[in-house]
């Protein structure tokens, strides 16, 4: 038997619901409840509100003898004209090629089961370890979610060939493996040394970085900088940290345009690494603040990602949302309908002062603690962290905790006892993703880092569960026009689902009215975690609505279907999503009926799994079991 409630704008329609006033003074506009059980020839009876209520005995809702009934509440009042109609529903097809999933998730669904799914999704920086076609299938069956290219190193040409390789993973292996594009950004970066993958410097050792560039091979103890004027404003006694302070210089001469500088922090130095320098205690900032957010090599990249169909760009060292809105627009002229994700990476003092407006203005948010940790004190790096997680919840945007997860898997094949604490607790805030840099990009193992970051997320997430700590916090409101806070709502009883056997009532954050219906569910509280719901599904076309099913962070697994394959890969991103590709129609009936089918006969769910279906195109949730 299956509940179900279905919203809409009164655009729809002209019926309302009208109370006693005596208790109620306000109607909430456009109320209908429906109740059917899902079967091939599905049979339901509809109530509508009406606006004349009458007196009439209760009907028998089963009962098929009568064209029109009407239903009271228990006091005898308020009562709605009911009209019982007959649907048979569309016959549904069991060809399991109607219907795109991950390989790996549905082997986890079909060997244990709901629970077992991981709800932290993973990211992969891609590099010359991992680049080949045979590579990218294990980290893909490893469980990686988004494979990262960062464009400030390699060539657009071997960055294309990852890309393709990553579609032709998809598509000949079932996977949903989304890409995402990393701009270089013009803050100041060292150059590549000299075609070198690494160079080691060593505690006291003379280092000499210049703004020269060098026509034959570097020259011993060398390193380039991207900033013509970084000889200027260095002075004698600075502190240089490269790589967000991974490597510790100290200036000691100014020649020309070479600056010598001490080695004061041993450490690997890598191409292209981030280079600041501090001044009495604090960061020395001014000329950064000069620089383009986005350089013209990253619009040239932003134009290469646009053409190989990129699933998401992110823009680093972005300073406030006028550059996300200038890229977004550029993209909407550009791109395919638009369909590239704005990632804003926070990793500067400007990012942390205009945090909410840059996360409102984005697609999402990666806290990028390397570079971060370079800007402001290390002990501060924790607490921005979490603001960060729990300012893009609360904004309904995907938080992305990277940088250093497992920096010593770069070198070994286990990681530190603090390491794996570090990824426990980002997982513990709840972050969208978690992402793996130099460990997957060049480091010896990059599977193993991989192992360690799923199997501590299913740890963490299977804990919180058995300690039943669900959130109490409230969530602030975010919709802006009628229909969006319907939707939010719809969304938010969906992951609190709660039964209250005497009474329910419904608070719309437009109207401030209540709506009361006895002896159903309380549809304020439909909460998934205390019903011991097995799945909420999702029916979306742009993904929206199951973004706010994410943000709630449910108990259970979020079965997201869309019908491009665009937005199945973008949703990959998202906590808890698991993005299906499926044609479906505006028949929420038939929409079930064959997704039931369809998941049954590839062993995904089984009859009596008690579920939970919500849908954006009629703004609806239903309650039911798997027939």
């Amino acid at each position: 038997m299956s509940q179900s409630i279905q919203f809409s704008t009164p655009s729809r329609t002209t019926h309302l619901l009208h109370l006693p006033q005596s208790r109620f003074h306000r109607p909430l506009t456009s109320f209908s409840f429906r109740q059917f059980p899902l079967t091939s020839s599905v049979k339901y009876t509809s109530i509508r509100a009406s606006s004349s209520p009458s007196p009439s005995p209760s009907p028998d809702l089963d009962s098929s003898s009568s064209s029109s009934q009407v239903l009271h509440s228990p006091n005898g009042t308020g009562a709605v004209r009911a009209e019982e109609r007959s649907v048979v529903a569309t016959a549904v097809s069991t060809d399991t090629a109607g219907i795109e999933v991950d390989t790996v998730t549905e082997a986890e669904l079909k060997e244990n089961g709901f629970r077992s799914t991981r709800r932290t999704k993973l990211i992969c920086t891609i590099g010359p370890a991992t680049c080949g076609f045979d590579q990218l299938e294990a980290l893909a069956v490893g469980g990686m979610n988004v494979a990262r290219l960062n464009m400030c190193h390699g060539t657009r040409d071997w960055h294309r060939g990852v890309i393709r390789s990553v579609r032709r993973l998809n598509e000949e292996k079932g996977f949903a493996v989304a890409i995402m594009m990393d701009t270089e950004g013009s803050e100041i970066h060292m150059g590549d040394l000299g075609g070198e993958s690494s160079a080691k410097a060593e505690d006291g050792e003379i280092w000499t970085f210049t703004v020269r560039a060098f026509d034959s091979s570097r020259p011993e103890s060398t390193i380039s900088v991207s900033y013509d004027g970084f000889a200027e404003d260095v002075r004698v006694g600075d502190e240089l940290l490269v790589d967000g302070g991974m490597v510790r210089f100290e200036v000691i001469e100014k020649i020309g345009p070479d600056v010598k500088c001490l080695c004061t922090d041993p450490g690997l130095l890598l191409p292209r690494a981030n280079l600041t320098f501090w001044r009495d205690g604090s960061l020395v900032r001014e000329r950064n603040a000069m620089l383009p957010t986005i350089s013209s090599k990253d619009w040239l990249d932003i134009d290469f990602g646009i053409a190989e169909g990129v699933d998401f760009i992110a823009v680093s060292f972005v300073k406030s949302a006028e550059v996300i809105n200038h890229l977004k627009s550029y993209l909407a002229a550009r791109a395919r309908g638009g369909e590239i994700g704005v990632i804003a990476k926070i990793e500067s003092i400007d990012s942390l002062t205009n945090l909410e407006e840059i996360i409102l203005a984005s697609d999402g948010a990666m806290v990028a603690r390397g570079d971060l940790g370079a800007q402001i004190p290390l002990e501060q790096v924790p607490a921005a962290q979490q603001r960060i997680v729990k300012v893009c919840r609360s904004l309904n945007k995907p938080v992305i905790v990277a940088s250093q997860l497992l920096e010593s898997m770069i070198e070994y094949p286990t990681p530190t006892r603090a390491e794996v604490a570090d990824v426990s607790e980002a997982v513990r805030q709840r972050s969208d993703a978690l992402m793996l840099s130099g460990e997957s990009a060049m480091g010896q193992f990059p599977d193993k880092a991989l192992t360690v970051l799923r199997s501590v997320s299913l740890r963490i997430e299977r804990w919180w569960r058995e300690e039943k700590r669900y959130e109490s916090t409230p969530l602030q409101a975010i919709g802006s026009t009628f229909s969006d806070k319907i939707s939010e709502e719809i969304c938010n009883s969906a992951a609190k689902m709660g039964i209250n056997k005497n009474s329910a009532s419904f608070v719309s954050s437009k109207t401030k009215s209540f709506v009361f219906f006895s002896h159903f569910y309380q549809i304020q509280k439909l909460a998934a975690n205390n019903l011991g719901v097995d799945a909420v599904f999702v029916y979306t076309k742009n993904g929206h609505m199951a973004s706010l099913v994410s943000r709630c962070r449910p108990d259970c697994p979020i079965f997201a279907f869309t019908t491009t394959t665009s937005v199945r890969r973008r949703l990959n991103l998202q906590w808890g999503l698991i993005p299906f590709r499926l044609s479906f129609s505006e028949d929420m009936e038939s929409n079930l009926n064959k997704t039931f089918s369809l998941l049954k006969s590839r062993g995904m769910i089984k009859s009596g799994d008690l579920v939970i279906a919500v849908s954006d195109m009629l703004q609806s949730i239903q309650v039911m079991n798997v027939p």
